[in-house]
């Protein structure tokens, strides 16, 4: 029989009537027999996140301030959706180690950890599987990087055991055997683990929306739902802003060509978007999607002959790696060489990188300017289709909106294009209308 794996984000295990749709949609199909759950989500749009809650929690016991109220709204939450569902088990020996922790030794990993962790106790207990904790299969080497051979020998070993089990997002544990935490958004990484560890046929992502949109709908009304999408293509859109699936929860799967079906909780019988390793073009559509993010600076370096100077852009980029500073992009012309990089990434070192940058290149003339966005127009039908790009300049021609750059890959899988953050709204609902 064919196995699958089903993560549930933060919204989808919110409170007790969250907690029920998903038990409806495990036990309507025997073949979800591993379960990768988020810590409780927002129950409205004006409440917190429990994460953002345990993380309030770390800082305040960091100042040596104990957070008495945020600490009770966490333990208030989980209570709540024990009293609810009418579970067994308790919580309340969980709330003194977190407590113990918060008093004296309030790390932060540990601490946003156990919103995940509480919440597959929960979960483990609602539907008779057995639960997992996440520190004990997951590990980060010496580095802190997740280290993928020894988790998918020890997760694969363990789940080999099991017929059922819940296996809690976000967390493992690193070489000395604290709890480490991914990145926000890293439970769509642990359900991608769990899923390759499993040798699942299917990696289920169910989270608040019916797929993955073309567009971000904050932006463009009523965007179209992607139904299919290669890992390449959802690796771009995903670096670009994109938000349903953490983009590094592909690279797990991709290793074991397992493809990764997003669906919505509150709408189960809706098919999604399926996410797979390769797919023809799309005959109805030239793209895929079109997503981005405005706060980035542009670094412009003019030399005549930079062409024949050996070693010219790796002393721009040595520069900006001494510097702590990673670039995002690398437009160039023969006597030009221009490199994107965060304004994030910038603060309290522009000076000291155009003064570095001098001194290692002696340019003609140098400038960095704030202020930019940058659009990807993803899609695998985009380099059979003659005319993409004019449509792009076209659209934003038409609309009065100056393109600061553009960057085509040799994939010709997207164009990325830089405009002034004022433009960016604008922009990204006229290229998506060129299409659609």
């Amino acid at each position: 029989m064919e196995l699958l794996v089903a993560k549930f984000g933060g919204s989808s295990l919110a409170n007790a009537q969250q907690f029920r749709k998903v038990e409806a949609i495990i036990r309507a199909d025997a073949r979800r027999r591993f379960v990768v759950p988020s810590a409780p989500g927002k129950r409205t749009s004006d409440d917190i996140k429990v994460t953002d809650l345990l993380y309030a929690c770390c800082n305040r016991a960091s100042g040596g301030d104990f957070p008495t109220e945020e600490f009770e709204l966490i333990k208030k939450r989980y209570r709540e959706i024990i009293d609810e569902l009418g579970l067994s088990v308790s919580l309340e020996s969980e709330f003194d180690v977190i407590e113990e922790h918060l008093r004296t030794a309030p790390d932060a990993d540990y601490i946003a950890s156990r919103g995940e962790y509480l919440n597959g106790i929960l979960l483990a207990d609602l539907l008779g599987y057995t639960f997992v904790d996440a520190a004990e299969v997951i590990f980060f080497d010496q580095r802190g990087r997740y280290d993928d051979v020894r988790t998918n020998k020890v997760l694969s070993a363990r789940l080999k055991t099991l017929e059922n089990a819940v296996i809690p997002g976000f967390y493992g544990s690193d070489y000395k055997g604290r709890v480490k935490t991914f990145s926000r958004g890293g439970s769509d990484i642990t359900g991608s683990i769990v899923a390759r560890a499993a040798d699942a046929d299917l990696y289920e992502n169910f989270t608040d929306v019916s797929g993955f949109l073309m567009a971000d709908p904050r932006i463009v009304e009523n965007p179209k739902v992607i139904r299919t999408i290669t890992y390449h293509e959802l690796r771009e859109l995903s670096y670009m802003g994109a938000t349903v699936l953490h983009e590094d929860a592909i690279f797990p799967v991709r290793q074991s060509g397992i493809p990764i079906n997003i669906k919505n909780t509150n709408d189960p019988a809706a098919p999604g978007t399926m996410i797979v390793p390769a797919a023809p073009a799309d005959e109805g559509s030239v793209i895929t999607g079109v997503a981005g993010h405005k706060g980035f600076s542009f670094i412009t370096i003019e030399k005549e002959m930079m062409n024949n100077e050996l070693g010219f852009g790796r002393r721009v980029l040595q520069v900006l790696e001494d510097n702590g500073i990673s670039f995002e992009h690398l437009p160039s012309s023969i006597d030009t060489m221009s490199v994107v990089v965060s304004e994030q990434s910038l603060a309290g070192k522009k000076q000291i990188l155009l003064d570095e940058l001098c001194a290692a290149v002696t340019p003609d003339h140098i400038n960095l300017e704030d202020g930019f966005a940058l659009i990807a127009v993803v899609g695998r039908g985009m380099k059979s289709k003659h005319g993409t790009a004019s449509r792009i300049f076209d659209a934003l021609a038409k609309n009065e909106i100056n393109i600061h750059l553009i960057d085509q890959g040799s994939s010709e899988m997207n164009i990325i294009v830089g405009v002034k953050d004022s433009d960016f709204e604008q922009a990204l609902r006229v290229i998506y209308h060129a299409f659609l």
